[in-house]
């Protein structure tokens, strides 16, 4: 049973929760030689956003609502980042962790955001997420810059026909020809966001590790 935590004066923002978020995940993924840490990742050609994804042998998403925040669009991301993220985790305010529980699937981790002084916040887990199942392999490869999903499709000779079409054409051709390989094309994926695309990224908006 979750311990909900009535609602008092003291409210977390956005920002606070941001920073203590990123500390977190810098420590737990310090030893790894492969990391990417994005903020505001888009989605589905952009979207929809999640404030943090987490790239390393899986994707993971994270995503904030701060006391200060509404849940307008909470429904509607969730159904966005769950056809992508192999895993994804709500970071809320005590304020709206009630009402969130009952809009995010089950097998969303979930973080509590407490403001304990004045611009200090502790992260408590309440739930860890499970293995996503809800995938899509279309908004998986959306992903990918248009050029990446073509040179992909080239060296399966599977490109003909879609090379001079929009972006969707091309997308749609590779979701098709890999529908039953789910882990190869987000394996493409990955390497494109870990190392194809090296200087993608402001530094401030990522860390990287490794090469």
């Amino acid at each position: 049973m979750l311990n909900i935590t009535p609602y008092n004066k003291t409210t977390t923002n956005d920002l606070i929760i941001r920073l203590a978020l990123k500390e977190d995940l810098d420590k737990r993924h310090s030893q790894e030689e492969k990391l990417r840490i994005i903020e505001e990742f888009g989605v589905q050609h952009g979207t929809a956003r999640v404030d943090l994804a987490v790239i390393n042998g899986i994707m993971h998403g994270y995503e904030i609502k701060s006391d200060r925040d509404t849940l307008e669009r909470l429904s509607d991301q969730a159904k966005e980042f769950s056809e992508i993220f192999d895993m994804l985790t709500l970071v809320v305010g005590k304020r709206h962790l009630y009402q969130a529980i009952h809009v995010i699937p089950e097998w969303w981790g979930i973080i509590i955001a407490k403001e304990i002084n004045k611009g200090k916040v502790i992260l408590q887990t309440i739930r860890d997420p499970k293995q996503n199942k809800m995938q899509k392999e279309i908004s998986i490869a959306r992903l990918l810059w248009k050029k990446e999903a073509l040179e992909i499709l080239e060296q399966r000779n599977e490109a003909n026909g879609v090379r001079y079409k929009p972006r969707e054409f091309v997308y749609q051709r590779l979701a098709q020809i890999l529908k039953d390989d789910l882990s190869t094309l987000k394996g493409f994926v990955r390497n494109a966001l870990l190392i194809s695309r090296r200087n993608w990224r402001p530094a401030a908006q990522q860390v990287l590790n490794g090469d």
